[in-house]
Formats: structure tokens, C-alpha cells, sequence
């Protein structure tokens, strides 16, 4: 507070600190401040847990940590500017030089990047596996160095299903941690760490945000030394996530429920659709009965997500890309997780896998988002009946 002798430049710099009781609003207050002020001299250097300074996070991302832990059911969840950066994050906070990590080959693009360069330089191995082999033969290649197990299930593209909590239950009974990529699920159609997966990371991104405007990711643990390394590993490499992002995740994640039903619906009615079609080999999604890992699907998960794929006849590029370019209601583009419908061509991502199934003919991601999935069905139908025109 200022001395009433201070000049103006000096009551102004102080003016307004901690003026009246903040009003109870259904959202947390957004706290906007790198300068943490402490109460005393000896508060300077207290303990450990003494909150020193903004980038440890404030009252929005507190508020927002809190609610994914009870969705996940975590004992404590930690937060990232990306949902890459939790991936890397996680990994970093637990690998070493000298460690070996095991990784679906069916993991996100970029988090193979992350392994085939950065690991790599730091001396950490990365080996790929099929996620379509048995737990048993999965854990039984792990050798001494295996520090780690990086599932993502459904997998990327192919949306590939693991026994999850069977990798799991075998790995540590080895003594080697797990991991699984629940970005799909959004921690609540599927919980990871209930089925003893020890890391579960996912893109606040996509779902939870669910609106295409924000970037962000969590690490949630029930380990408690777990989640020490993962909050030291964070704070070590200087990340940080601003109040007004967790406050917009935060308002993303009231109405995930609605959404996620409603996209889930919409996803498997399109689906059911695609499948019928003379253009469509098969239809990749694990919540339609009869679709590869729908019994892994049916005993894991409480729903479906708007994201599944789709094969076409055998066509060249150019047909390929006359069906996307018909398509009006659905967006080309490499996000998902929003209100909108989007698509892409999967195959010259492909190219990297070690274990590429042969899915028939050229691979369709879609995601379905909140429009009528009737309009989204008549703007497909367009795109096949292009599609067969350019089949030649």
C-alpha cells in the first residue's frame, strides 16, 4: 500500500491491489501475472511447494487441473502449451540416456518425429511395434533397457485397438512403465489409468476444448513420484500455459459430454452409411459391431468419438483428391476434435509405418462434428459418385 506522502507515480503503481472481495462466478477468476508476491522475507526460499512465480500456473489453471484429474481419475494432472508437447513432455520427464521406449506404430506423426530425432540424439531408442500382435509377444520383446510402453489406441489413421490393460498389467509386472495417447477418448470415454496404464496423456485440443481455437495438453498419474517428474520436467524446460487458455479449455470441458454424444452418434450413423457404399472397402471404426478391435472397443470405452476412417476401391491420386475437393461440408484439414466436420487423405502419411496393413485401397480420415449427419451423408455421396467418375 502507499504512504500517503508517496507522489502519483508511486500511489499509481500500487493503486488498486486487492480492491474489494472477488464476486462468486460459475468460472474460476483468470489471474494474469508472472511476479508472484510473497507475504515475508523467509517465504522468498520456503519449501519447494511454495508458488514462486506465474508460470507454475494460477487460479484458472489450477481450476482446470483439478476437473481433468477428477476426469481422468488422477490424483494430479499437469498441463502443456500443446498436445505434442504433453507427449515429449512425458516422455522427457521419464527417459534417460540409455533407455529403450517401445511405441505403437500406428502413434500420432509427429510424436514419431519426436523419437526418431530428438530421442534419438539424446540416446534414447525407440523401437515400433505392431500393435495388432498379442500383449504377451509385445511385452516379451522388451529388453532390459525398456524403460517404456507408448500405446495409442485407437491408433492413428488406421484407429488400430490394443488391449490396453493388458500391456499394461504385463509391463509392470517387468518393472516398465506405460503410456497411452487417450486423446480419442478425451479421458471420458475411456480412462487409461483405471485399466493401469501409469501415464495418461491426451490434446486438450481436440475434444475437450472442442472448438478449434486453442492449443493444449495434460499428463494425468496416480503415482506420486510420476507426477513429480512430470511437474519438474515441465517447470525445467520453461513451458507454461497462459489463464486465458485454461479458462477456455476449462469452458470446453462443461459440455464435452453433450458434444462428444452427440458427435459419436452422428460418427456411426455416417459410418453405417459408408459401409453399404459400392466405393467403400471397409469401414475403420472401432464402435461399429463387426469392425476390427469392436470387442476391445465394446469392453473399454462408454461411447464413441466423431473420428474413424474409411478405405476406397482401388483409385489413383487424382481420384482421391476429386472426391475431397467435391466435398462442401466437410474442411480439409489435419485437426479434429472440434464442431466441425473435416477430412483427409491418409495414405502419403503411411509411408513411415514399419507394419502397414493393407486397408484395400486408398484410406479416408473423417471427423464428424456437430451439422446434421444427413447433410454430411448427401455431401459424401457427391464426393463417391466424383470419386467413381475419376476412377477410370
Amino acid at each position: 500500500m502507499a504512504h500517503p506522502n508517496d507522489r502519483d507515480e508511486t500511489r499509481l503503481i500500487r493503486a488498486g491491489q486487492g480492491a474489494g472481495p472477488a464476486a462468486k462466478t460459475v468460472g474460476p477468476a483468470v489471474q494474469k501475472g508472472s511476479t508472484v508476491l510473497l507475504p515475508d522475507a523467509a517465504s522468498l526460499y520456503a519449501d519447494k511447494g511454495q508458488l514462486t512465480y506465474g508460470r507454475q500456473g494460477l487460479s484458472a489453471q489450477f481450476a482446470l487441473s483439478a476437473a481433468l484429474a477428477e476426469l481422468e481419475h488422477a490424483t494430479q494432472v499437469t498441463l502443456y502449451p500443446s498436445g505434442l508437447a504433453a507427449v515429449t513432455g512425458a516422455l522427457l520427464a521419464v527417459l534417460k540416456a540409455g533407455d529403450e521406449v517401445l511405441v505403437t506404430d500406428t502413434i500420432y506423426k509427429p510424436t514419431r518425429r519426436f523419437c526418431d530425432h530428438v530421442l534419438k540424439r539424446f540416446g534414447v531408442t525407440t523401437r515400433y511395434f505392431d500393435p495388432r500382435q498379442p500383449p504377451e509377444a509385445l511385452v516379451g520383446e522388451a529388453s532390459d533397457a525398456t524403460r517404456l510402453i507408448l500405446m495409442e489406441s485407437p491408433g492413428s489413421l488406421g484407429f488400430e485397438m490394443q488391449d490396453v490393460a493388458r500391456v499394461a498389467a504385463l509391463a509392470r509386472d517387468r518393472g516398465i512403465l506405460s503410456m497411452a495417447d487417450n486423446t480419442w477418448a478425451a479421458g471420458y470415454l475411456c480412462k487409461p489409468l483405471d485399466h493401469g496404464v501409469d501415464i495418461s496423456v491426451q490434446a486438450l485440443t481436440k475434444y475437450v476444448a472442442g472448438h478449434s481455437d486453442v492449443f493444449m495438453g495434460s499428463a494425468a498419474v496416480r503415482d506420486a513420484r510420476l507426477g513429480q517428474a512430470l511437474e519438474d520436467g515441465i517447470h525445467d524446460l520453461g513451458w507454461a500455459v497462459a489463464g486465458d487458455e485454461a479458462y477456455q479449455v476449462l469452458r470446453g470441458l462443461r459440455t464435452l459430454p453433450t458434444r462428444m454424444a452427440r458427435q459419436g452418434e452422428s460418427g456411426l450413423a455416417v459410418a453405417a452409411w459408408l459401409r453399404d457404399r459400392p466405393q467403400v472397402v471397409r469401414v475403420l471404426h472401432p464402435a461399429l459391431p463387426g469392425a476390427p478391435g469392436h470387442d476391445l472397443w465394446k469392453r473399454d470405452y462408454t461411447g464413441a468419438c466423431g473420428l474413424f476412417a474409411f478405405s476406397l476401391t482401388p483409385g489413383p491420386e487424382a481420384a482421391v483428391n476429386a472426391f475431397l475437393d467435391e466435398l462442401q461440408l466437410f474442411g480439409l484439414g489435419f485437426s479434429w476434435g472440434g464442431f466441425e466436420s473435416l477430412a483427409i487423405a491418409c495414405d502419403p502419411q503411411l509411408k513411415v509405418r514399419k507394419f502397414r496393413p493393407d486397408y484395400g485401397g486408398p484410406l479416408i480420415r473423417l471427423h464428424i462434428g456437430l451439422e446434421d449427419p444427413d447433410d454430411l451423408i448427401a455431401d459424401l455421396a457427391r464426393g463417391l459418385a466424383v470419386y467413381a467418375a475419376h476412377q477410370g
